[in-house]
């Protein structure tokens, strides 16, 4: 099976899981609540439906027509409440899913079951809280999925790090940490007397607070930082515009080439370490990029090593990004790693704080998309679906899955119209002023925000389109 099939099947069923969990969510608070589901499909069904199920009544196979919304005056009102009622299904078109619940306006815009009085199995009779709960459910569902995956990784596998002694060609520091005397390459020993371990919240937390701070530089001498009392405002300043307070160095090794980019051009293979551009010498990918970004749209001699042998390649294109068009080797297959085992009461706080910590950092990175280097990097499907492993691996098809869970939850509670998020802005409304919004303004709410969806996505997937054919 080819690099792109797989990745391609790897998109679609994290996709599936997805969608599925979250609308699960919506669903569950519906039932708990009585409010009747009239349709749960997994993937979209515009004029087919692969299967549809209505328990007791019928199994349809490649069955045509689209009834989403459609209420169901034959049932008696008393089973609108169980999920018998329900019709479940497999839609053809597999870039979401839904949860249709009575009652309410959403991407079905079914504005005539509106019109009419309202039932007591309807989304609308159900009290502000509960609805608020019910359209708060897929965000929930889709963060609690997240820290089971996390929490399921680390007792499963445990957590593989890197010692900073391991890491031989030292960290490298913002801005703020240079002007206090932070070298790159620099290995962190001890913070005020307490030995620095590897790259984790307490051991950054203790050095972004320590009055001194001792390096390992060039891998002999011990050096004493004193450290201002309030370099961790400063730190957080440089973390605010876009600078980590560390990173490990890494040296430049390739894992991957991209189609018709300068790297596949010069041959390059796994496991090459790129050592210079135009001879000058590049130890780390910081000083790589640098030289890149000189010689964007020029042609350029790399020279690197392959296994214990130089090599040199001439008139390697560089793009007018200064990209190379290489994926670089994980850090934990460059540098020796230790691993942390846990068992199932440590895996599950563990789990927590990784579904936290990946929501934090996405939070903060969302602003970026305001601007127009973040509009430029705006990715559809294509994107998603390339962060997927070439070859399939199942830790890293459930890590990155945890991670999209996150991404999905974040999105969806954003205050827009057709989004969850925008339902709850609404009801959050209601439940201040104690006065419901229109269903008119409910109506034209929800196609603006459907037309802001659709906008994007379209914007996003061009994105993709533009980078595969031009870029």
């Amino acid at each position: 099976m080819s690099a792109t099939l797989i990745k391609t099947f790897e998109l679609i069923l994290a996709l599936a899981i997805l969608v599925m969990i979250h609308e699960f969510g919506h669903y569950f608070f519906a039932r708990v609540f009585g409010v009747w589901v009239e349709k749960f499909y997994m993937f979209f069904n515009p004029w087919l439906s692969i299967v549809k199920w209505k328990p007791g009544k019928y199994v349809k196979w490649f069955s045509h027509g689209n009834e989403m919304g459609a209420m169901e005056s034959s049932d008696a009102e008393e089973n609108k409440k169980s999920w018998r009622a329900t019709e479940y299904g497999i839609g053809w078109l597999p870039l979401g899913g839904y949860c249709s619940i009575a009652g309410m306006i959403d991407e079905s815009m079914n504005t005539e079951a509106m019109k009419q009085p309202a039932k007591p199995y309807e989304f609308r009779s159900k009290p502000a809280w509960q609805r608020l709960l019910i359209m708060l459910g897929g965000v929930l569902f889709n963060f609690l999925l997240a820290i089971i995956i996390y929490a399921g990784i680390v007792y499963a596998v445990g957590e593989q790090f890197i010692n900073f002694t391991d890491a031989t060609e030292g960290m490298e520091f913002c801005d703020s940490a240079h002007k206090v005397g932070f070298e790159d390459g620099d290995i962190p020993l001890t913070a005020d007397g307490r030995t620095l371990a590897y790259f984790n919240s307490e051991d950054l937390n203790a050095m972004l607070t320590a009055k001194q701070v001792t390096v390992l530089r060039n891998h002999k001498d011990t050096v004493t930082i004193n450290l201002p009392k309030d370099f961790i405002f400063q730190a957080n300043k440089d973390a605010e515009a876009g600078q980590s307070f560390m990173a490990y160095r890494l040296p430049v090794v390739v894992s991957q080439t991209q189609p018709r980019m300068g790297g596949e051009k010069a041959g390059l293979q796994d496991g090459d370490r790129l050592l210079a551009v135009n001879d000058t010498p590049t130890p780390s990918y910081t000083e790589f990029t640098a030289e890149l970004e000189k010689n964007k749209g020029k042609n350029v001699t790399l020279q690197y090593r392959r296994g214990g042998q130089m090599m040199t390649a001439t008139d390697v294109p560089i793009d007018g990004d200064g990209k190379l068009g290489i994926l670089l080797t994980e850090p934990t297959k460059i540098y020796h790693t230790t691993v942390k085992s846990y068992n199932i009461l440590q895996s599950i706080p563990r789990g927590i704080e990784m579904g936290w910590n990946k929501m934090v950092t996405y939070v903060k990175q969302l602003k970026l998309i305001f601007t127009p280097q973040g509009a430029q990097s705006l990715g559809g499907f294509g994107t998603i679906g390339s962060i997927f492993p070439s070859t399939w691996n199942w830790l890293d098809f459930w890590n990155i899955t945890a991670f999209i869970s996150v991404i999905l939850a974040v999105m969806n509670v954003l205050p827009i119209p057709a989004l969850d998020g925008g339902h709850v802005m609404f009801l959050l409304y209601e439940m201040i002023t104690r006065r419901q919004p229109s269903l008119k303004f409910l109506e034209r709410a929800q196609t603006i925000g459907m037309a802001l969806l659709i906008a994007l996505l379209v914007f996003a997937n061009a994105n993709d389109i533009y980078r595969f054919f031009f870029k």
